[in-house]
């Protein structure tokens, strides 16, 4: 699979399909997907950052970099002591893929060993790419083995690992991410909802691949899940500003390690009651979290963003930003565990 991450970082477990697929816009994706079309089986049109969100983008990196920072340190931490000090990481493509190689990164400075890392596809609703399990499985023990993805919303993806792992019960379905607000990984760096940097742009902080693929006149029983390539943003590549900018942050004192009150499953009980508080029956149309309700705006078609607070420039800049750039109006809501929601309109109600 091409992409721009370099090689030693990370060891992607994709088939490539440049060119086979024609991505979509928004609004026809939206309605295939809303009539019954899984997502999966169609990859979203992907478009440059405007110069404004550009900068509100740069300037979200400067500000989050040691938050992020930190939270690596504190998942890469837990991973080293649970994985008996030989983990091997497994990122979710593509969001878990740069929080992979910064862990990766993390753990080898550190504490001197060597960390193979993969980035692999889940899809929810339709499992984990069971070709690349067996692929790591079959040159790694599988208790070394640690899932990693950038943040949590709802838990969707958290519970789709547990079911895909019936398939490989000797391998742990916990999941490590940055953000756990949902209060579901098995670690994290932190509960807070914050703004990780990479969550506000696409491929071009992503290695330039897209999201992952599956269809079955494309992908075969013995393919790994496909994902194409954007050469036409290799000028606007930011995946590595992205990770080095992190990475100047690290700090590797224990110092940091902090325990948080937290109880577990709290935020699908709020995204519940979002649901309910405003009529809508699937609960996959509402997104919590500052890192799902960006990706709300980046990819599908928003009905409202909910905000804890509408002056919250320091963690919201870039939503405001996008939400403006689109049209969509922004809401204040008594949020608990997060500081955003994003709500995806019915095509019905369009």
């Amino acid at each position: 699979m091409k992409s721009s991450y370099k090689p030693e970082d990370v060891t992607i477990l994709l088939k490539d399909i440049t060119g086979i697929i024609e991505p979509l816009d928004s609004s026809i994706r939206e309605r295939f997907i809303q009539s019954g079309t899984h997502y999966c089986e169609m990859l979203p049109k992907e478009y440059p950052p405007s110069p404004e969100y550009l900068a509100t983008y740069k300037d979200a990196l400067s500000r989050f970099s040691e938050i992020t920072a930190k939270a690596v340190g504190n998942a890469a931490d837990k991973i080293y002591k649970s994985k008996n000090k030989a983990p091997v990481i497994v990122s979710l493509a593509r969001a878990g893929t740069p929080v992979g190689i910064l862990i990766k990164r993390y753990l080898e400075k550190k504490y001197s060993i060597t960390v193979p890392h993969y980035t692999i596809s889940i899809i929810r609703g339709r499992g984990i790419d069971k070709n690349a399990m067996n692929f790591i499985l079959s040159k790694h023990n599988a208790d070394c083995i640690q899932f990693v993805d950038g943040w949590t919303g709802k838990g969707a993806i958290t519970r789709q690992l547990e079911e895909a792992m019936k398939d490989f019960p000797q391998v742990d379905a916990g999941i490590a991410v940055l953000s756990d607000p949902a209060c579901v990984a098995q670690h994290c760096g932190t509960h807070e909802d914050f703004l990780i940097a990479s969550s506000c742009l696409n491929a071009t902080v992503s290695g330039l691949i897209s999201r992952t693929f599956l269809r079955s006149d494309i992908i075969g029983s013995d393919d790994f899940h496909g994902a194409m390539y954007y050469e036409e943003f290799e000028n606007q590549d930011l995946t590595y500003e992205f990770i080095n900018t992190i990475e100047e942050k690290f700090d590797f004192s224990d110092s940091k390690n902090s325990s948080e009150e937290f109880e577990y499953g709290k935020g699908l009980e709020e995204t519940k009651e979002i649901a309910k508080h405003f009529g809508i029956p699937d609960i996959n149309l509402v997104k919590p979290s500052i890192g799902e309700a960006t990706r709300v705006l980046l990819r599908r078609i928003p009905w409202k963003i909910l905000v804890h607070s509408l002056n919250d420039d320091k963690n919201l800049a870039h939503i405001y930003r996008l939400a403006a750039e689109k049209g969509v109006a922004i809401e204040e809501y008594p949020l608990k565990n997060y500081k955003a929601c994003g709500i995806i309109r019915k095509i019905a109600d369009s």
